[in-house]
């Protein structure tokens, strides 16, 4: 596609779409300049009044214009557009569940030869039959009720005609004019099959810590009003979107640790230790020790800092604490509020270890794409509790 020839219309979604598929077929690095400078002008003079076609360049040109990080890899610019403000939590865990339908049906689609693109290196079809029984079980999760039984527990030996039986019993997106943006969130900076769910996967990650976050925030509102029991309801309502997390690693378990490393290359100074969400939950939990705060982990998410540097900022450590002061320890709900804080803080010391194991097969002694020491330092985060001020006793 040359650059003076790039489609331009109403709403600049014939553009995205135009461009995507440009991006999928060399990878986002090796662009064209020219076309880069073309798409810089065309943001310049018509994407002000357009917030999709604004967020989609600003996410497609960030390498060119020197800026690239974890924000604008994962387009979440975008998929945050598409995002319910009047139900944060609820909107964030169905977009998530969405995310890896949409990994399924790329899948199953790149399984039968009729995806478009290269499809290079394509896994061997044992391991996309792991990788789609994974990915189903957390659309079954994220699916629930009558819904959720029409997707087979197993798929050992799946024919084409039962995956596309799969494909069309998975949740579908909104019929509107702003989800048709959708399908333009991926952008690969390499042109390996398996980037693609590892995208979408990470997007995932994003929306878990999106919900988990609005869910502390209910949890904080509730002991600040003085229902201690309602708070530990939204406690444990962000402990099962741990679960759900954790079972992401196991989805991305299937890629091939030497393919990792290739597309990786390519993603340096895009990281998921700049996950705005990720340090706003923790951050929600309890304002994390000195050390923490001034270390990279939250000097990579600068926004995040200045909130929990904040001297109004408020947490669950800080508002337990007062309300406790307020009117003692005793009675049922306190003792019930004590263990949600403890299943909280044991699922996300499962979900940090997991990380690490997995961060250790793919990546050995390699350093992290966001300029960290790798494996070292996510053995070193183990150490981090969220409720550290807490004298919560088994």
């Amino acid at each position: 596609m040359a650059a003076d020839q790039v489609p331009v219309e109403s709403d600049g979604l014939a553009l995205a779409r135009s461009v995507n598929d440009h991006v999928r077929r060399t990878g986002k690095h090796f662009l064209p300049k020219r076309m880069l400078l073309r798409l810089s002008e065309i943001r310049h003079r018509n994407a002000g009044n357009l917030p999709f076609l604004h967020a989609f360049l600003d996410c497609l040109l960030d390498k060119h214009e020197h800026r690239f990080w974890n924000r604008t890899y994962l387009s979440l610019p975008v998929l945050e557009l598409l995002l319910d403000g009047r139900r944060p939590a609820t909107s964030a865990d169905r977009m998530a569940t969405l995310l890896m339908a949409d990994v399924v049906r790329f899948e199953i689609g790149a399984a039968s030869g009729s995806r478009e693109g290269p499809g290079r290196g394509r896994p061997d079809p044992e391991t996309v039959r792991t990788r789609l029984r994974h990915a189903v079980r957390f659309v079954a999760q994220g699916i629930g009720g009558p819904e959720a039984v029409d997707l087979p527990s197993r798929l050992d030996g799946a024919s084409r005609s039962r995956l596309e039986d799969l494909a069309d019993c998975l949740p579908r997106l909104p019929e509107t004019a702003a989800w048709s943006w959708f399908d333009v969130t991926v952008q690969p900076v390499y042109v390996l099959h398996d980037e693609y769910f590892f995208i979408r996967v990470l997007q995932c990650h994003e929306m878990l810590f999106t919900a988990m976050a609005e869910h502390v925030k209910s949890a904080v509102l509730a002991l600040r009003e003085g229902r201690p029991e309602e708070c530990a309801g939204r406690i444990d309502d962000a402990a099962a979107m741990f679960e759900r997390a954790a079972g992401l690693f196991r989805t991305v378990a299937t890629m091939r640790a030497e393919h990792f490393s290739v597309f990786r290359h390519y993603t340096q100074g895009a990281s998921a230790i700049q996950s705005e969400q990720y340090k706003r939950f923790e951050s929600l939990c309890g304002v994390p020790p000195a050390p923490r705060l001034h270390s990279t982990a939250f000097t990579s998410v600068p926004a995040v800092r200045a909130e929990t540097r904040d001297p109004g900022h408020d947490t669950v450590a800080r508002a337990y604490l007062d309300l406790r002061r307020e009117r003692g320890s005793g009675g049922a709900a306190w003792s019930r509020l004590d263990a949600a804080l403890r299943r909280l803080e044991s699922r996300h010391q499962r979900w940090k270890s997991a990380h690490r194991g997995l961060a250790a097969r793919m990546l050995g002694d390699a350093h992290g794409s966001g300029y960290t020491d790798g494996v070292p330092y996510l053995t070193q985060g183990l150490e981090n509790r969220l409720f550290w001020q807490l004298p919560l006793t088994p």
